[in-house]
Parts: structure tokens; sequence; C-alpha cells
């Protein structure tokens, strides 16, 4: 079977690093740039600090059900129903936001790349995509992370590099000078976009990693190191756009590659961006999807996922075409709906199985 199949816990590093940076490498800069002004670097670090805390109570879930799925440690702890009722809420985000992903890459394409493309075609292509990886199985789409990833750091890095002269520390200036509030509506945000939606890692974490106890250190490497890439675009996008320019552009990381003139015949490097997006966006909606199937499996108690990848692979390919009418309703449900989804999901369930479960095994030894 292959929901059975095995990765090391440097390979679940990996996963977790391109998790974490996933859509936020484009799309969180503007907004925390838009409450946080010239110090969303500041609020990036809070939230990444934050983002820990969620990573160790995952940790802390993961020791005490070692061999299981986030599925199936709501049915050991809640019982079978109301375990399988939990189990479809969890479902039900995980293959909204597969669709929401699948919008999210068509619609950089034709606002940034190929205007004149149909979205319809673009997200069927990348929805294939998105089928033969879930259906190939987990070790070998972690593999294919441990070779992009490096493909990712180097872009990454040639970002950097190139658009460093463009660099002007008078846009973060004055620091610490944003007020308290917005600076934690920020640094929530970046929390619940790039961390709490990890929970579904939980469908590969513990039950399908070797080496549990290092696979929780890889777990908070993974989402510390994505979460400084974070902080490093954030601090860019404001020392280079500035925050006016960061917080009105749909994508400031993708604004940050037109900056580049090197001699004025290194420029308008559009393609490392748009590639380092690729791939983080790619393993993002794998690993929502997979956590969708496997889910949607084990609820139903059945041993093989493989049969109904393409048939939810269809699914999410039309609903991601109607799930957002536009750009401005979908900034809209990302702001008031996807965000208590993913507390509910990503925060509440998981702190009330770990209460649940301690609980239950104080009970336990109180018996015996």
């Amino acid at each position: 079977m292959l929901d059975n199949q095995n990765i090391s816990a440097r390979q679940f590093r990996k996963l977790v690093i391109l998790f974490t940076i996933g859509t936020s490498i484009l799309i969180v800069p503007a907004t925390l740039a838009s409450e946080a002004k010239q110090d969303a670097w500041i609020a990036a670090i809070l939230g990444v600090g934050m983002g820990l805390l969620v990573i160790f109570l995952y940790n802390k879930l993961a020791l005490m059900f070692p061999d299981m799925t986030f599925v199936q440690m709501n049915q050991r702890v809640l019982g079978k129903w109301l375990g399988k009722m939990v189990s479809i809420i969890f479902f039900s985000m995980t293959f909204a936001y597969t669709s929401a992903l699948l919008f999210y890459a068509g619609n950089f394409f034709i606002t940034e790349i190929m205007p004149e493309t149909p979205l319809g075609s673009l997200v069927i292509l990348i929805g294939i995509i998105m089928v033969m990886a879930v259906r190939y199985g987990l070790e070998t789409f972690a593999r294919s992370a441990e070779i992009l990833i490096m493909t990712f750091f180097i872009l990454f890095i040639c970002l950097v590099f190139f658009v460093s002269p463009e660099i002007e520390f008078e846009n973060i200036q004055p620091v610490f000078e944003v007020e308290l509030k917005p600076l934690l509506r920020a640094s929530i945000f970046l929390v619940v976009t790039s961390t709490i939606n990890a929970v579904v890692l939980l469908m590969i974490f513990p039950a399908n990693v070797n080496q549990p106890i290092e696979a929780q250190k890889s777990f908070l490497i993974g989402s510390l190191t994505g979460g400084l890439v974070m902080i490093i675009i954030t601090l860019l996008g404001i020392l280079v756009l500035g925050p006016f320019d960061s917080s009105n552009q749909i994508y400031p990381g993708y604004e940050l590659t037109k900056k580049i003139n090197i001699g004025n015949f290194l420029t308008r490097i559009d393609a490392i961006m748009a590639g380092l997006w690729m791939i983080t966006i790619y393993f993002k909606l794998v690993l929502y999807f997979y956590a969708s199937v496997l889910g949607f499996t084990q609820i139903l108690e059945i041993k093989d996922y493989r049969p109904f990848t393409l048939p939810l692979g269809m699914i999410a390919i039309v609903l991601s075409l109607i799930v957002y009418p536009n750009v401005v309703y979908q900034q809209e449900w990302d702001t008031e709906t996807a965000n208590a989804f993913s507390l509910t999901v990503g925060i509440f369930l998981p702190l009330l199985l770990l209460v649940v479960a301690v609980f239950r095994k104080k009970m336990d030894q109180k018996k015996t």
C-alpha cells in the first residue's frame, strides 16, 4: 500500500521547508507591509517565533500517537463517529485549499506571465502534475523535494545577490514606529498562512517517517528555515520597493525581480521568482492533495488511496475554477474565512486532541 511508504527525517525536513514557504513567498509580504508598514520585517520575525510554538504543539501530539496519521488520531481519541466527523472537517479544509492553490497558480501565470492563456488550461495542466505526484506516492515526491530544494536555494541566493544593489535603508526607517496591535495582526497572519496549515503534515509525520525523534527536530528546523526565507523576502520587499509599494502590489515578491539591474545588462530576470514560487507552491499543493486523498480513504476505511486520486483531482480542478469569482473575492475570503478555518483545524482541533488524550491517560493511570 502506498500510504505505508516511509521517508527519512531529512526528506521530511525538505518537505516542511517547501510547505512553509509555499504561497507565502509571493503574497505574505504585501499583507505584512499593509499592516506593519516599514516594520513588516519585525512582524515576520514575531510570526516565525509564534509558528515554532505551533510546531511544538504538533510534535507533542505526534509523540503520543507515533504510528498514526491525524485522521487516525481523531478516531482514537474522540471515538469512531465523532472522530470521523472531525476528520471530515479536516478533509474539507485540505481539499478546499487544494482547489485554492490551483487557482493561485493559474492566476499568477495569467496575471504576470501568460495573460492571453485561459485559466482553465493552466489549472488542468497543473492539476495533472499534482495527481501524478500523489499517485506515485509519498516516497517519490519526497525524493523530488531533495532535488528541487537545491534549485530553490540557488535561485533564492541569486535573487538576494542581484537585488541587493537596489536596497535603500531609508525605507525601513523609523524602526519600531508601528503600534503593537497592527504588528501582532501581521504576525498572526504569517502564522496562519505558513505554519498553522502545516497540520496537514501530521498525515505524514510521525506515521510515515522512519526516525520520529529526529523528525521532530526536522519539523522545527524546517519551519525555522522556511520562516527565515520569509523574513528575508519581506525585508527585501521593504528595503527595495518601500512599504507603500509592497503593500499595494498583489505579488511584491515577484516585483523584486523587476528591480534587478546589473550594469543595464542583467535586467528583468522574472523567471527567478517565478521558478522559486512554482517549486514551493507545487509541493504545498501536492501535500494538501495527498492529505486530502489519504484522509478521505482513511475516513471510509479503505486501504488503497490510488483509485481516488483521479476523481478527487478532477473535482479539485473544477472547484478551483469556480471557488473564486474574482481576485477581490479571493482576498476577502482568505482574510475573513480561510483564517478562521485554519485556526479551527490547525490550533483548536490539535489542542482538543492533546487535552483529551492527556486526560484519558491520567484516568487510565488512576484505574491501574
